[in-house]
C-alpha cells in the first residue's frame, strides 16, 4: 500500500493547498491502475481538476477560468497538452455533450447523454461513438475508446459506455458496450466528496477518456454544474 503525496517539485509550484494523503494500491502491467481525483484547480481563479496517480505524479489537470468559455472544458497531460475537449451540445433536447480530441471543434469522438428514463433508473448517462445516439450494446465494437482509429470506423449510433450509479455518493460504475467493468468512481475514506478514486481497467479503456467520463458525470450531476451555467 503505497500513500499518494504530490511530487516536491510539482508542489513548489502550486497556489492551492493539496488534499491530505490517501492510500491506494500500486499498480503494474494490467492491474487496475488507481488515480486520485482532486475536484479542485491548482490555479487561483479557476475551476478544475487534479490528477494524481498512485506515486503522487500529476497526470491530469482541468483549469477552466470562471470568467472564461462557459460550456467547454479542456482534459490537459501534466505539462498543459490538451488531450480532449468537452463541449455541451448546443440546441439539443436534454443534457448532452461531445467529446473531441484535442482542442479540435469537428468530428466528435464520443457523444454523451443524460439519462431520462425514468424506467433505468440505475443508469446515469450513455456514450455513443461519434456524433449520433446511443443503440443497442451488441451491434458495437469491443474497444471503441482504446484504439484511436476503431472510433472513427465505427458508426455514429453505437454504444461506447454506460455509467450507472450515483455521483453524489462518488459510487459510479462505467462499462463497455460488451457489459465489462472498465472503470469505477470511489469515494475515498476519511476525506470529503472532492477527493475520490477513480480505477480504471488500462487495458479495456485509457485513463484519459476515464477521467473525460469524470468530467460528464460532473457536469451532469455534480452540485453546481460549475463550468457550464
Amino acid at each position: 500500500m503505497n500513500k499518494v503525496h504530490p511530487n516536491t517539485a510539482l508542489a513548489l509550484t502550486r497556489t492551492a493547498p493539496i488534499p491530505p494523503p490517501v492510500i491506494t494500491r500500486a499498480s503494474s502491467g494490467g492491474a487496475p491502475e488507481v488515480l486520485t481525483v482532486w475536484r479542485k484547480s491548482l490555479l487561483l481563479n479557476c475551476n478544475g481538476f487534479t490528477v494524481f496517480d498512485c506515486k503522487g505524479n500529476l497526470v491530469f489537470r482541468v483549469d477552466n477560468y470562471v470568467a472564461g468559455h462557459r460550456g467547454e472544458i479542456v482534459l490537459m497531460d501534466a505539462s498543459g497538452k490538451p488531450l480532449l475537449t468537452i463541449r455541451r451540445k448546443r440546441l439539443s433536447l436534454g443534457d448532452n455533450w461531445h467529446v473531441f480530441e484535442g482542442e479540435t471543434a469537428v468530428n466528435p469522438r464520443f457523444t454523451a447523454r443524460k439519462q431520462s428514463n425514468l424506467l433505468n433508473s440505475k443508469c446515469l448517462a450513455q456514450v455513443s461513438c461519434g456524433s449520433g445516439s446511443p443503440s443497442s450494446p451488441s451491434s458495437a465494437p469491443s474497444s471503441p475508446s482504446f484504439s484511436s482509429s476503431s472510433w472513427r470506423s465505427s458508426s455514429r449510433s453505437q454504444l461506447a459506455y454506460e455509467m450507472e450509479g450515483s455521483y453524489a455518493q462518488r459510487n459510479c460504475a462505467i462499462y463497455d458496450d460488451k457489459r465489462r467493468l472498465v472503470a469505477e468512481i470511489k469515494r475515498k475514506e476519511f476525506v470529503g466528496a472532492d477527493v475520490f478514486s477513480l480505477i480504471v481497467q488500462p487495458l479495456m479503456i485509457d485513463s484519459s477518456v476515464a477521467m473525460a467520463l469524470v468530467i460528464l458525470l460532473d457536469q451532469m450531476f455534480g452540485s453546481s454544474r460549475r463550468f457550464s451555467t
